[in-house]
Order: C-alpha cells, then sequence, then structure tokens
C-alpha cells in the first residue's frame, strides 16, 4: 500500500518553485519543464549556463534554478560561444523564439552553427511574435493572420517562411539538427528526448545541436488551447515537417521511439 502511494511526479530541482507567467495554454511552460528536466537526468545543474531570450520566455530566470543570463535581442548565439569559449567545462543552452532567432538573430545563428560552435540550441516555433502583440515572425505562414497581416501574410511581399532547421542542416558545422512538436503527449515525449540527445552531444564535445520545436501561442492566434493544438497537428506540421535532418553523431541513430521521416533525413545528410 506504502509503494502504491509513493510520489512519482515531482518538481525537478531545476526549477524554482515559482509561478509561470505564460498565457494558459502556452508551450513555453512545458519547455521549460523538459529543459529543467534534462538538466537534472543528466546531473550537469551546477554547469549549466542558459541564455534567456527577448520575448515570451524573457524571464527564464526566474524559473531555472541554474545560472541564466539575459542577452539583447537576437544576440545569444554570440553570448553563448564567448561564454564556452572561455568556459569550455560548461554547458551552454540558449533558448530563443523566432522572431529572436529567426529575425534579428539570423545572423548569429547562421555563423555560430556555421562554425560548429559546441553549444546547444533550443528554437521554439510559434510562427508569431507572441510578447509584443501577435505580430508577423519570419516563420508566420503564409495565409496566417497576425496584426500587422490582417488579411494574411501575402508571400508576393513577405516572402516564405523560414525552415530554419532544413536551413542549418545544409551547413557543415552543425552535428545534430531536428524539429519537434508539442502538439500531443507523444511528440512532448519526443521533444524531450530529442532535448537530452542535443544536450549530450555538447557534454560529448561533438559540436553544434539545435532542436526547433513547434509550440502554441492561443492569446495570439486568437484561438482556444485545444484549438492551437489542432492548429499546430496540421497547418503547422504541413509546412513544418517532423524528424531528424541532420544527424553526424556515432551511428546516426534518431532518439528511442522517435519516428522521423527518413527522406528528410537523407537529404539532411547531403
Amino acid at each position: 500500500m506504502k509503494r502504491d502511494m509513493e510520489k512519482v511526479f515531482e518538481r525537478p530541482r531545476s526549477l524554482k518553485d515559482a509561478r509561470f507567467h505564460y498565457c494558459p495554454g502556452c508551450g513555453h511552460s512545458i519547455l521549460h519543464r523538459i529543459v529543467a528536466d534534462c538538466v537534472d537526468r543528466l546531473g550537469i545543474r551546477e554547469r549549466t549556463i542558459a541564455i534567456a531570450p527577448v520575448g515570451c520566455a524573457v524571464y527564464a530566470y526566474d524559473y531555472f534554478d541554474f545560472d541564466v543570463l539575459e542577452i539583447p535581442h537576437g544576440r545569444p548565439p554570440a553570448a553563448a560561444t564567448g561564454i564556452k569559449r572561455s568556459l569550455p567545462d560548461r554547458i551552454v543552452i540558449s533558448y530563443q523564439g523566432d522572431g529572436d532567432l529567426a529575425a534579428i538573430g539570423m545572423g548569429e545563428i547562421i555563423h555560430a552553427a556555421n562554425r560548429g560552435e559546441n553549444i546547444t540550441v533550443f528554437f521554439v516555433n510559434n510562427g508569431i511574435y507572441g510578447m509584443t502583440g501577435g505580430q508577423m515572425a519570419p516563420t508566420t505562414l503564409a495565409g496566417q493572420r497576425t496584426t500587422t497581416t490582417p488579411m494574411g501574410r501575402d508571400t508576393a511581399r513577405a516572402g516564405n517562411p523560414f525552415r530554419m532547421a532544413e536551413l542549418l542542416a545544409g551547413l557543415e558545422g552543425p552535428v545534430f539538427i531536428a524539429r519537434s512538436s508539442l502538439d500531443s503527449p507523444k511528440n512532448v515525449l519526443v521533444t524531450e528526448r530529442l532535448f537530452e540527445k542535443a544536450l549530450r552531444c555538447q557534454m560529448e564535445d561533438k559540436g553544434f545541436s539545435f532542436v526547433e520545436v513547434l509550440s502554441q501561442c492561443p492569446t495570439d492566434w486568437k484561438l482556444s488551447p485545444e484549438e492551437s493544438l489542432k492548429w499546430m497537428a496540421t497547418r503547422m506540421r504541413d509546412f513544418f515537417p517532423l524528424g531528424v535532418f541532420k544527424d553526424s553523431t556515432a551511428g546516426n541513430m534518431a532518439p528511442r521511439g522517435f519516428v522521423d521521416n527518413p527522406q528528410l533525413r537523407e537529404e539532411g545528410r547531403r
């Protein structure tokens, strides 16, 4: 009887006892939990330095119970590079949104990846600028309505959305590039396995690792949390396919239980 009452689910040590400020249904709270779980499981809390983005996750330092720096918009990869080169024994995590990484920070992420910096980047793609009012982001889908594209994104005027995982996979520097989603419990678990694999790449000095995560933004999408999950599973995943796009680690194996697109993996290696 005592065994049945044992606690099996508890707050990770790497998360402070603080209430999240995120909107109902937002993916950041799930991702914070995943990051903290991975850090605890790998036993790297005392060595971890994370970088909080300019965006909805700007207050990440209020939630993670390890060192966190706030860096100017778009510059986390540059700061991560400096930290890792000066303190190579640390595990450096750059946690960024699409406006931060794929807009003002595009040059930073491209060059850090191309150099093969031994850092880990977690890229949160919700297809919109969340913190500043729901404007079009570099990842906003064609036809998607935002506060700056009320009639829908017109690709003739604004161009097409960036597929960051595919873009970075074409570079020589990265060793691990993947995309996952928070649209289902199964994919939440897959995301955690991908995060852990990306962190192991850094721990083993293999080089640059990057995991893009499709995440929900019910508030700025003007959808309910349930509708947001359906939007991700259909519209977002139609344009942003899930999979491992590049894996130069030993064995080229995706994390256990991850069903990806073999064609995409082959294209990512070429």
